[in-house]
């Protein structure tokens, strides 16, 4: 088992990674946080996998809250349904909430434990590689409005992550590739080594030390910038255009790692017209393609330009885009909003 420290404003949230965690969520969460009862928040695809299997390993009170699995319900009305669950349930504030399953549910449950009773101790227990490398660290949580994504929420570190790489057995072959588009940014952003390690026929093999390495970067990065006013940022490459993708497709035609797929590749584009070497292109392309991941935008692009002004890291007239002119190296760099306008035009 790996275990890595993430020292937040308010306290330590404690990462393990390791095989057969889940079976010892009990005695991990009781060791960090000594609740007087739980409550665990997981959705209607991954409650058969492992709510049962969670639940009987607790000896005091246990309630459930199981949401609609799907971007599309990642909405305040669902966090209000926790709320309410949560009282039903008698959760004081010395007890504790479990978040088990993928990113949408580890973001909806952190902004719930966040804001229920101005903040209850979380577990984050991530069951796709997409949360496992990315959205389970960090303390981002939050929801969807209807002009754009993750524009309410919460920095709400978890006290306990527990990434159990046995859990991706169970994921359906595109939800596991949805996760591969995380890893390929972290290693663009910060790490090539990812990018070679993630080329070959058997890196499947390799999983242990890739999601290690991709929640490594995380951990460095956050603890410099845990509000993402600076370097977290660069956390951000691809999500730009893919978060205007994914509002353009009503959050169910494309999922979150195709989105970041699509909007890499648009970003990479934009590197190469500020001065980054052509081959960028073919080889994050022909890397995403190998693992099943589109590449290009099929919206209409003045349709892309617009739904990026409603985007969280727009500031008056600039837009901060996150470049990446080498491997392992990534920029911010505001551009303004007539500017990154002719540039989309371009992609």
């Amino acid at each position: 088992m790996q275990h890595l420290s993430l020292k937040g404003a308010y306290g330590v949230s404690d990462i393990l990674i390791g095989s057969g965690l889940i079976q010892r969520t009990a005695e991990e969460c009781i060791h960090k946080f000594s609740p007087s009862r739980v409550h665990i928040v997981t959705d209607t695809h991954v409650a058969p996998l492992y709510l049962e299997t969670i639940r009987q390993q607790f000896n005091i009170p246990v309630s459930v809250s199981t949401i609609p699995a799907g971007e599309e319900h990642k909405r305040l009305s669902t966090v209000e349904t926790l709320y309410h669950d949560f009282l039903s349930a008698g959760l004081t504030r010395k007890d504790l909430v479990i978040a088990v399953g993928g990113g949408v549910t580890g973001d909806i449950t952190g902004f719930a434990a966040a804001t229920f009773l101005r903040g209850v101790s979380l577990c984050q227990i991530p069951t796709t590689l997409l949360a496992q490398v990315d959205s389970s660290v960090g303390g981002k949580t939050g929801v969807d409005l209807a002009e754009g994504k993750n524009l309410v929420g919460a920095i709400y570190q978890p006290g306990l992550v527990l990434i159990d790489p046995q859990a991706l057995s169970t994921l359906p072959a595109g939800i596991f590739q949805d996760g591969m588009a995380e890893v390929i940014k972290y290693g663009c952003i910060q790490n090539p080594e990812i990018l070679h390690l993630v080329s070959q026929p058997d890196f499947k093999a390799d999983i242990d030390r890739i999601i290690y390495e991709c929640v490594k970067i995380k951990r460095d990065i956050v603890e410099v910038d845990e509000h993402d006013t600076g370097l977290r940022m660069i956390l951000n490459f691809g999500h730009t255009i893919g978060h205007a993708a994914e509002k353009l497709g009503n959050y169910t035609a494309l999922t979150h790692g195709q989105a970041v797929a699509i909007g890499m590749v648009a970003a990479m584009r934009l590197s190469n017209a500020l001065g980054a070497p052509e081959d960028l292109v073919p080889l994050l392309s022909g890397l995403l393609r190998q693992h099943g991941l589109p590449t290009e935008l099929t919206y209409d692009k003045q349709d892309i330009f617009n739904a990026l002004l409603s985007d969280k890291k727009k500031f008056a007239d600039t837009m901060n885009f996150i470049l990446v002119r080498e491997l392992g190296k990534a920029d911010i760099v505001p551009l303004p909003v007539s500017q990154l306008q002719e540039y989309i035009m371009t992609i």
